[in-house]
């Protein structure tokens, strides 16, 4: 029907018909969508949800004299530093973890790197402590100061993975309260929790990622980024329902952007009792409508998408799973599971979400954001390969 030059010629001249995932949704009751395929140029979805492979790379600039960072505190988290000698990592998942020998306040035991990554995008100061490599041609010992993202050169977002397509229902049969990286989970199937918003999610309106690709421009904490290639544990051999609708964790995406640029209301640190510090992220995927294809696709609801129930009481990789459900069970705050009622929540924020395609709808029709062409394809055919293996006894301390 189009293409992506076209489209992109219709949004510079202010003339693009631009709707929100729920606006297709909604309209695509009455109308057929491959009707609806004439009308709208391009559809935008969003998330807003904890991803907590996810990071920043930073570049401080060199000192002087000059110092080669082997060790990094960034407001007492640990950074990366084993490249660039004034190079860094900051993971949003690590935790505060002070220099040897020294008291950890209180106040940060709940803060991680995504506490930090925020602080950063809010403008606000942050410590740094270094201990340097002492060589000739960089001999500083160590280092104390304070940046903001102002002082230093690089600040940007690397995502290893983002946009999870698709995921699993989180419940408990076990007789004891578990904290997981979905959240507390009650004994007894006291409640289930799921981190994807069903039919607002964008990957899952194209289930073969046929409208993105590496390259391709998306919403990422409230700037512009790009998709740089496939996410870790990129699943896209999932089974799938008749729909192509994946039944489980799928597809995924790395991602990177400008962190100058974003807006600490789209990139949260956030905090996991019993289990640490994550990253909330609104990302949000610009769906050009080239044929009626995209459109029936995108014309998906939540009753047509289901997810895995898997129960956490079980410590193993592969955990029991119960059934499926659909996102319309999920959402209505009660599913039933072998006869019992039980409450669900999503860590997903289904009303970040909406704004976060709202937000970017905006972008599109003042022209500030069009879309781009893929350099080249994700792959569809990676398989999910685990380690079985025995692992060491060993655990980290709590």
């Amino acid at each position: 029907m189009r293409s992506l030059a076209e489209i992109n010629e219709k949004i510079r001249q202010g003339t693009a018909t631009v709707w929100t995932i729920e606006e297709f949704k909604a309209r695509s009751q009455q109308t057929a969508p491959e009707t609806l395929a004439n009308f709208v140029d391009v559809i935008t979805t969003g998330t807003f949800e904890p991803m907590e492979s996810s990071g920043a790379i930073l570049n401080l600039g060199h000192t002087d004299p000059p110092i080669k960072i082997r060790r990094c505190w960034l407001d007492g988290v640990s950074a990366y530093a084993g490249f660039g000698a004034v190079d860094l990592y900051l993971g949003a998942s690590h935790a505060v973890d002070p220099p040897q020998g020294e008291a950890l306040d209180e106040p940060l035991r709940d803060r991680g790197g995504g506490h930090v990554i925020e602080a950063l995008i809010a403008g606000k100061p942050i410590q740094v402590r270094a201990l340097g490599q002492v060589t000739d041609c960089y001999p500083c010992p160590s280092l104390e100061t304070t940046i903001t993202k102002d002082t230093i050169n690089q600040f940007y977002l690397f995502n290893p993975r983002n946009l999870y397509q698709n995921f699993i229902v989180g419940v408990n049969g076990g007789d004891r309260p578990l904290n997981t990286y979905l959240g507390p989970l009650q004994p007894q199937l006291g409640n289930a929790v799921y981190a994807c918003s069903g039919a607002l999610s964008p990957l899952l309106n194209d289930p073969h990622l046929q409208l993105v690709g590496i390259g391709t421009r998306i919403f990422l904490g409230g700037g512009i980024g790009y998709i740089s290639w496939e996410g870790t544990q990129h699943f896209p051999l999932q089974r799938r329902l008749p729909n192509d609708v994946p039944i489980g964790p799928a597809a995924t995406v790395a991602a990177i952007g400008d962190a100058k640029q974003m807006n600490p209301k789209w990139v949260r640190g956030c905090y996991f009792k019993g289990y640490g510090p994550s990253l909330m992220i609104g990302v949000g995927l610009a769906l050009p409508v080239l044929d009626k294809t995209v459109a029936q696709r995108c014309a998906v609801r939540d009753e047509h998408i289901t997810a895995p129930i898997i129960d956490f009481s079980i410590p193993r990789r592969v955990r029991p799973t119960f059934n499926s459900v659909s996102y319309a069970q999920l959402k209505s705050g009660e599913i039933s599971i072998e006869g019992r009622r039980v409450r669900t929540a999503p860590l997903t924020s289904i009303f970040l979400a909406r704004q976060v395609s709202e937000e970017l709808k905006r972008w599109i029709e003042a022209g500030k954001f069009e879309l781009t062409e893929a350099v080249a394809s994700l792959p569809s055919d990676r398989t999910f390969i685990p380690q079985d293996r025995w692992g060491s006894q060993i655990a980290l301390d709590p």
